[in-house]
């Protein structure tokens, strides 16, 4: 049997500790682009080994990718 992809991680390890993997719960749950990153961004500032600086940064982008789904809601209605 294949190894599955969901099994290592590039450049970290901060998915692999969850039962459900970011990726995993986005795709099952069809949720659009912007959804999904503010999704991985608030999983990666659980990690015991991020920095508060790179959890900060992750909570800034997170915020501007919450703000541009509120824009694109706007634009909808």
């Amino acid at each position: 049997m294949e190894k599955s992809a969901l099994s290592e991680q590039v450049g970290g390890s901060h998915y692999l500790r969850f039962p459900i993997q970011p990726v995993e719960f986005i795709t099952k749950n069809n949720l659009p682009f912007l959804q999904g990153c503010v999704i991985k961004r608030m999983c990666r500032i659980c990690s015991p080994t991020r920095s508060r600086g790179e959890n900060i940064l992750d909570l800034n982008k997170a915020q501007h990718e919450i703000e541009l789904i509120m824009e694109f809601v706007d634009k909808d209605e």
